[in-house]
């Protein structure tokens, strides 16, 4: 997210906060908010120092223990395997399984439907937009659903289950999670380019060329951040260029996102359940094949929209040309820092090279470690260069922590009837579509984390590949594949699949750009443009 890295909200990097009701106005809210956070802290505390687990999720550890080669032995994790009749599963562990399904569950998981409904819909409407640009209007909404889901655990599962939800949700999901994002969008921020070359196809070609290299290493946000604002500084002076900021979308604030998991929010999920950091090096051949394809449409779209413009605008153009640079630049060596960090320290793990554990939430220590370094190092002008201040990272906090709540219940039906799911769902390119349509649609994070669930849980045939997975659990290969690029590449098919794409047009706008609507977007410039390239990725690696 991203890393929607930053889901609708990245906008708000642009558009400041409403400030327009008289705070009297927001008392209730702020009062709400307030007691809601301390609610649900206690319950997370007094669930810490308990030891009910509640609603069958010790399954889980149950089943990690059944997953054995050919020849009887436990797979390393991070290893390719093949399934073996020995690990169909365990008939007795899928009925407890089955058993732990939620009471009332349809009731269970609304509050996650109607949250993600409100994060595609409120923005959009007339009556609601300037409500939802208010990230208290947002965390209220997300506090009220977190505890419609937490009451429903109470009353379907009892007080025990309560405090394994929230720890599952809060500390070992959506604490990773987000200062992983507030890490990568703090020093990225720090880093400014400026100067001025011409506007031309090779030029804007080699922009969007270089913001695909290097968004799965700063983020799609990150590499967002840096790279719209030089590009339409670049292009002011010509006519057509909406086209440009289309494929910028396409290309830097989503797919390029596809080798690490600190490219873009729904890897990052994957890594936090347990795929190895660096497997998504293995989809570098999809993302380069779909990368050269859409860099090669761009560059003869460009210069045919190049020759349409006046003769003046290219003569300006030349005339104003400056030396690119780079301000800031140490933020890279932090980056770096960044990416160790989520790479080698693990807490399940010993550090490289030592026989030492680190310690729980060492890794996310580290990261606000290189945050704070990069505050102070970087020279306040260039964060003020770059426009940068942190209302899009509030968004992504106040919304996440309802998404990562709510859907709990819906994690837990997918774990209780993956195998009767699966039935009918079951091939790479249907993961890939189904996965891709919702996240276009939706937040492409939440979406691969269902998908992802869906095909962990499900039994998957004698001969099937599997990836051990660090936790202990395996998933098939092909499956995992399909969801990767599912969320991460059809994130670009609208406004609100990923976050920076709504940030991108927003900055645009400003920039004086028309850029088009919604529906817009997606039929004149997604369908066209995405959708045959999709095609092809689809019948070169998912058949």
């Amino acid at each position: 997210m991203a890393d929607r890295a930053v889901t609708m909200g990245s906008l708000m990097t642009v558009i400041e906060p409403d400030h327009s009701n008289p705070p009297v106005q927001r008392t209730g809210a702020v009062v709400f908010c307030v007691l809601a956070s301390i609610v649900i802290a206690g319950l997370l505390m007094l669930g810490l120092t308990g030891d009910g687990h509640g609603h069958g999720h010790e399954v889980e550890l149950e089943e990690t223990v059944l997953v054995e080669t050919e020849t009887g032995d436990i797979p390393e994790p991070g290893s390719i395997f093949e399934q073996t009749a020995t690990t169909l599963g365990d008939t007795d562990a899928n009925a407890k399984a089955a058993a732990h399904l939620p009471a009332f569950w349809g009731l269970g998981i609304l509050p996650f439907i109607i949250l993600l409904g409100c994060i595609a819909i409120l923005p959009l409407v007339k009556f609601t937009e300037h409500w939802w640009h208010s990230n208290l209007s947002r965390y209220m909404l997300a506090m009220a659903l977190a505890l419609c889901t937490i009451i429903f655990y109470w009353l379907s599962e009892g007080y025990d289950s309560i405090g394994y939800v929230l720890n599952h949700a809060l500390l070992e999901e959506y604490v990773p999670f987000i200062i992983l994002l507030f890490s990568l969008y703090v020093i990225s921020g720090g880093i400014h380019l400026r100067g001025d070359v011409p506007a031309s196809p090779w030029v804007n070609t080699s922009f969007l060329a270089i913001g695909f290299a290097i968004a799965s290493f700063i983020g799609t946000t990150g590499a967002s951040m840096l790279l719209i604002r030089p590009l339409l500084k670049t292009n002011r002076e010509r006519k057509y260029k909406v086209h440009t900021v289309v494929m910028f979308i396409f290309l830097v604030s989503n797919i390029g996102g596809t080798l690490l998991p600190i490219g873009d929010p729904p890897l990052f999920l994957g890594y936090l359940q347990g795929v190895p950091f660096f497997w998504t090096f293995n989809l570098w051949f999809e993302w380069l094949v779909a990368g050269i394809i859409l860099l090669v449409v761009y560059y003869i779209w460009d210069t045919i929209q190049f020759k349409r413009e006046a003769e003046v605008v290219r003569i300006f153009s030349k005339a104003n040309a400056q030396p690119l640079r780079i301000d800031g630049g140490i933020n890279f060596l932090w980056l770096l820092g960044v990416i160790a960090c989520v790479a080698f320290i693990n807490p399940s793990n010993p550090l490289p090279f030592f026989e030492w554990t680190p310690f729980a939430f060492m890794r996310e220590l580290c990261m606000v470690l290189l945050v704070l370094i990069s505050l102070v190092l970087t020279s306040k002008s260039i964060r003020e260069a770059n426009q940068f201040d942190y209302h899009a990272i509030i968004e992504v906090a106040a919304i996440f922590i309802g998404i990562f709540i709510t859907m709990q219940v819906p994690l837990d039906v997918l774990k209780a009837n993956g195998e009767q799911i699966t039935q009918i769902i079951n091939e790479p390119w249907q993961y890939f579509w189904i996965t891709g349509g919702l996240s276009s649609v939706l937040d492409n994070a939440p979406t691969y984390l269902v998908f992802f669930k869906l095909a962990e849980t499900g039994i998957s045939p004698e001969g099937t590949m599997m990836l051990m997975l660090l936790g202990g659990e395996s998933i098939p290969v092909d499956l995992l594949v399909a969801i990767s690029l599912g969320a991460v590449f059809l994130g670009a098919m609208t406004y609100i699949g990923n976050g920076p794409n709504f940030m991108v047009k927003a900055i645009a706008e400003q920039a004086g750009v028309e850029m088009p609507s919604f529906f817009g977007f997606v039929f004149k410039y997604s369908i066209p443009v995405l959708v045959p390239v999709f095609i092809i990725i689809t019948v070169l690696f998912l058949l």
